[in-house]
């Protein structure tokens, strides 16, 4: 027995460097490398070189800036050129799908509720609202469902000021999409 449980263990040593690599990070947005990114020690090219991450590598985004973000991944951890990199599903998804034709309708509302299929705590918006910072409103990181009352669409977005992953909207959400529940951080309603 004791053999077999050695046996075992040295098969799942011998397997691990074939696994991929994860980022250390628990928290931050889900993203993709579009390319090779090079790593450094802060948001510019002035700072030290740290690590690379290859292109096509699930990462953890930390937070942004302008035109860097610090980001995590399979290669190490530091500050990288924003472009470089994918806030969406898989490498190659637009920050928001050009090819949909989405209403913006004046008039609308939708309600934004911190409980899947609309319940907890709630707060409504209309046509034409825009919440860059859903921190400053007390609501960054709560909204698990979203109820369209009167027909519009909104742009909902992991990170403040629209940085980062988003989706458009134009009807109700009882469950967010995994990217979006409890991650939402901005919105506009169009």
């Amino acid at each position: 027995m004791r053999s077999l449980f050695a046996l075992a263990l040295a098969l799942a040593v011998s397997l691990m460097p074939s696994l991929p690599a994860l980022s250390a990070s628990a928290s931050g947005s889900h993203g993709w490398s579009r390319a090779d990114l090079v790593l450094r020690a802060g948001p510019g090219v002035a700072y030290d070189i740290t690590g690379e991450i290859a292109g096509e590598q699930a990462i953890k985004i930390l937070r942004c800036q302008k035109l860097w973000c610090n980001v995590d991944g399979p290669g190490g951890r530091g500050w990288t050129g924003k472009a470089a990199i994918d806030f969406g599903k898989d490498p190659h998804w637009p920050i928001l799908d050009p090819d949909n034709n989405w209403p913006d309708l004046a008039g609308g509302e939708m309600c934004f509720y911190e409980g899947t299929h609309y319940t907890g705590r709630a707060f409504c918006a209309d046509s034409g609202d825009v919440f860059q910072d859903l921190a400053t409103w007390g609501w960054d990181n709560t909204i698990s469902s979203v109820r369209v009352i009167t027909p519009t669409s909104a742009a909902i977005c992991r990170d403040r000021f629209f940085q980062s992953y988003c989706e458009r909207i134009a009807t109700s959400q009882p469950v967010l999409h995994q990217y979006l529940r409890d991650n939402l951080s901005s919105i506009r309603l169009y």
